[in-house]
């Protein structure tokens, strides 16, 4: 279908489509070719069939499916906790990351030093495009800084209170993601939903892991018409750092 778009979907979020899957040296990737009120869209499936857990996901092998696709740009999106008390059911698009995983491959080049800029996490003009669609929506949304947490179980609340130092909202998939999509020389932006208060954040009752895909599924239409109006902004050319990350990076 020659997408220049893939969605990177996980709990509570997919694309109905036509099945396929895509060869990479990290193994098969299933993906969806699908569209969104006309427009082609490549879904990934962040768990694969069978859920796998956030420490498990290949996130190599999804980044590159994308890049193997001739995909250009790619929206991730992410379900969070708020450590700031950002209500549940509203968006959240992260500028900058913390993470603290401990078990993941997180490059491409295992056999010489290659080191990326991150000073801009995410694509500055694809996150544009997706906050000034959801502001046009009339939907409510903050921006900060994205903590990811290793997994697969919920933080605890001296996990939550020490991490709240560094940032605005927790998750377990947004990283190694960020990364590899700078190394692959791709747009990439994400689109969080938070789900929850933070485990010991004041007031908040305890995280069920089952109610989560619940508030996904709350958001879902307005999740597909975000992505739809930010794709409609498009242009041909690249005008961001994205597409040259890789020039000045190796040594």
């Amino acid at each position: 279908m020659n997408e220049e778009l893939a969605v990177i979907g996980g709990v509570g979020f997919s694309l109905d489509g036509m099945a396929d899957v895509v060869e990479t040296i990290y193994g098969p990737v299933p993906v969806i070719h699908t569209r969104i009120k006309g427009q082609k869209v490549l879904f990934i499936p962040r768990h694969g069939i069978a859920h796998l857990p956030p420490h498990k996901v290949n996130y190599r092998g999804i980044i590159s499916a994308a890049k193997e696709s001739g995909i250009t740009r790619v929206i991730s999106i992410n379900t969070v906790g708020s450590m700031t008390m950002q209500p549940a059911g509203s968006l959240f698009f992260p500028t900058d990351f913390v993470e603290f995983t401990k078990c993941r491959s997180n490059t491409f080049f295992e056999d010489r030093a290659v080191h990326v800029d991150m000073s801009q996490p995410y694509c500055p003009e694809l996150r544009r495009h997706l906050a000034e669609a959801a502001r046009t929506l009339g939907l409510p949304a903050t921006e900060g800084i994205y903590v990811c947490a290793e997994g697969p179980h919920l933080e605890s609340p001296a996990q939550i209170k020490m991490m709240s130092q560094f940032g605005d909202v927790v998750g377990m998939t947004g990283y190694p993601e960020v990364v590899l999509a700078r190394e692959a020389e791709l747009c990439y932006a994400s689109l969080c939903i938070i789900t929850n208060p933070a485990c010991g954040i004041s007031g908040a009752k305890s995280v069920i892991a089952a109610e989560i895909p619940d508030q996904m599924q709350k958001c879902r239409e307005d999740v597909r018409e975000i992505i739809y109006r930010a794709a409609q902004k498009f242009t041909a050319n690249r005008s961001c750092g994205c597409p040259k990350s890789l020039s000045d990076a190796a040594l």
